[in-house]
């Protein structure tokens, strides 16, 4: 057995792996940069070794700082999580090659199944059922062409080496071909360093399923039963769940078996995941669904299947790294109800899910759910690496008491100090679709304006949020005071984004308060285990924080406290000026000064949170100045470009 464990990750997985490995008994040794210096992973490991600056590319990226930092510490073994250096082959060569013990698949099993084309080639070789399509080695645009023709409109172009839908593009018709080959190509290459694409056919109404498998260094494959991973928005998961809405054990067995053969036919040890794209239209059937792509390593959403069968996965990896046979045989792995994980993630839903950075003000977690997570109350969102903030994972007996306990969890959770998803999370567990089981990988763009429509507080948060503003949360301490024939009363100002509430307060007595906002009153009454407002109990527990005030009522209501002290004036950038919407790296400017610009051109592209994001102009004129130049780290709100002022023509 694995005596101590060096965790080659930050964040959520290496909190995760850290507390197995703990109830095991084995050592474990954090890795960390510059920014997480004082993150929980480190706080939780027995030990912790420095690896260099917050750039990933200068820490966590590089394979030979954490083989040093296994051998500076007698770590036997080396856990990758996910993400990072999870798939990379060299790096599992370095780490045997160093006396190590990597605690996953063998370098030749991850490069079978990296270029896409190749691993679909050699799933069909081993029986797997593929989506009809080319992968061939010739690229020229002739040939890919004629291979769109030869499957049949819509087609979907694919980068080889693809990975969270970059150099993805869908194709309507041959006219479209042209553009949409070269714009995945490119993309494929900048993301990828490789502009080599696959054509497969494109299905109509999309499911996706995946099985997750486990293999031991004794010949033995098994799989886990599937999860269905069809909630997602731009190809990234939202909400996955186990098992999947109307599937059956005749088809379970046939992607059970399948996936087993995709792993035994790459010699595949340890944990992974087979991918298959289904056919939604007509139902679940066992013709109807074919191989998508395997990735070789523990995914983020596998503690639903740990919630269905019982069962510690990290645990089976330690195990059979440690040279031990699968602790089960295919008939003894159990299918326990149902299971359910939301994705919380540091994000602007309004501002199109920009990835978002700041404190965590306040964050509590709700009893209803399991919780994954690699952060604490007080902790900053850094803008160097994936800003999610928890893995919500609820279980049940059956599947409405799965989603319902799911909904139940999201609206209790409190959050605050950056913007989050979880209001989309919530309204996305109340979706009636996703309530029947009607799920394929188009719903949430189909409905998205409707999940992410900004909606009004209603009355009795406004309510509670000047209840919590007019002082300690408490008549007594919010109202003490004396005065002669009439109630002692005050007036509440909240303020959020352009809206504002001028809310009256009125003591009646040590526990009862009348709270009246345009005409409507409500008598407000303080018991034990919280308020009531009029004859129902209050929408949530509320909290001040640093000029705030939020209100947890299904979604974290966040109204300001103006000071009525402070003197009005005038802040911010003009028109003008186009600055960072949050931190990170200004990767290009497109511009420079005296160049004539149109409304919505892309004028720069900053890097943040793993992705690329265009800067575009608000309004056509003229580029007076560039303030910062490519390849600076900014702050967010910072000016990057001035427009030059507009010509009054009155």
């Amino acid at each position: 057995m694995i005596r101590k464990l060096l965790i080659a990750n930050r964040g959520e997985i290496a909190c995760r792996v850290i507390r197995t490995a703990r109830a095991m008994g084995i050592g474990t040794v954090a890795v960390y940069s510059d920014a997480d210096a004082g993150a929980l992973h480190v706080e939780m490991a027995d030990e912790a070794v420095h690896v260099g600056p917050p750039a990933p590319s200068e820490s966590y990226l590089l394979g030979d700082r954490m083989i040093a930092a296994a051998r500076a510490t007698g770590a036997e073994a080396i856990h990758p999580g996910y993400g990072f250096l999870s798939e990379n082959p060299d790096f599992v060569e370095a780490v045997a090659a160093a006396g190590l013990t990597f605690v996953g698949p063998p370098a030749a099993a991850i490069r079978a199944m990296g270029l896409k084309d190749a691993a679909k080639r050699r799933m069909a070789e081993a029986g797997v059922p593929v989506v009809p399509g080319y992968h061939g080695t010739d690229q020229s645009e002739a040939t890919l062409a004629e291979a769109a023709a030869r499957i049949g409109y819509p087609v979907l172009v694919k980068a080889v080496a693809g990975g969270g839908g970059k150099g993805m593009r869908r194709v309507e018709t041959a006219a479209e071909f042209t553009d949409a080959l070269a714009s995945a190509r490119a993309e494929a290459q900048g993301a990828f360093g490789n502009p080599d694409v696959l054509i497969e056919k494109y299905i109509e109404h999309p499911r996706h399923i995946e099985i997750q498998v486990f293999g031991d260094g004794h010949g033995n494959v098994v799989h886990l039963h599937e999860r269905e991973c069809s909630l997602q928005r731009r190809h990234q998961k939202v909400i996955e769940e186990a098992p999947a809405p109307g599937m059956t054990e005749e088809i379970r067995q046939a992607m059970g078996a399948a996936a087993v053969r995709a792993a035994q036919a790459i010699g595949y040890v340890g944990a992974g995941t087979v991918e298959f794209i289904v056919d939604g239209s007509d139902g679940l059937r066992p013709d109807g669904f074919w191989f998508m792509e395997m990735n070789t390593r523990l995914q983020v959403e596998h503690p639903v299947t740990e919630a269905v069968t019982g069962l510690d996965l990290v645990e089976w990896q330690l195990r059979i790294a440690s040279g031990e046979p699968l602790p089960l045989a295919q008939d003894e792995i159990p299918l326990l109800g149902h299971a359910f994980e939301a994705r919380l993630y540091a994000e602007d839903v309004a501002a199109g899910f920009l990835p978002a950075t700041g404190r965590l003000a306040h964050l509590r977690f709700s009893n209803m759910a399991r919780s994954d997570s690699g952060v604490r109350e007080g902790d900053e969102i850094s803008p160097w690496y994936d800003p999610m903030i928890a893995k919500v994972i609820t279980h049940g007996p059956s599947r409405p008491v799965a989603l319902a306990r799911l909904s139940r969890a999201l609206a209790e959770t409190e959050i605050a100090g950056t913007v989050t998803n979880i209001g989309f999370l919530e309204a996305l567990s109340r979706h009636p679709g996703f309530a029947a089981g009607a799920v394929d990988t188009g719903l949430i763009a189909r409905d998205l304006a409707t999940l992410t429509a900004e909606a009004s507080p209603p009355l009795a948060v406004i309510l509670r949020a000047a209840l919590a503003a007019a002082g300690p949360d408490a008549p007594p301490g919010a109202f003490a005071g004396f005065t002669l024939w009439a109630p002692l009363e005050r007036v509440v100002r909240l303020e959020r984004g352009d809206k504002s509430w001028d809310v009256r307060l009125a003591s009646l007595g040590p526990d009862r308060v009348r709270a009246e906002l345009d005409g409507a009153e409500a008598l407000c009454r303080r018991r034990k285990d919280g308020w009531l407002i009029g004859e129902a109990r209050a929408p949530g527990p509320a909290r001040r924080l640093d000029g705030s005030v939020v209100v947890f009522a299904g979604q974290p209501w966040a109204f300001d406290l103006p000071d009525p002290l402070a003197r009005a004036g005038s802040s911010g950038t003009s028109g003008n000026i186009v600055d960072a919407p949050m931190p990170g790296l200004l990767r290009d400017v497109l511009v420079e000064p005296g160049d004539t610009v149109a409304k919505g051109e892309r004028l720069a592209i900053l890097e943040a949170m793993k992705m690329e994001h265009a800067l575009v102009a608000t309004r056509a004129g003229v580029i007076e100045a560039v303030l910062v130049a490519a390849g600076a780290q900014v702050a967010a709100h910072d000016p990057l470009i001035r427009l030059a002022a507009e010509t009054d023509h009155a």
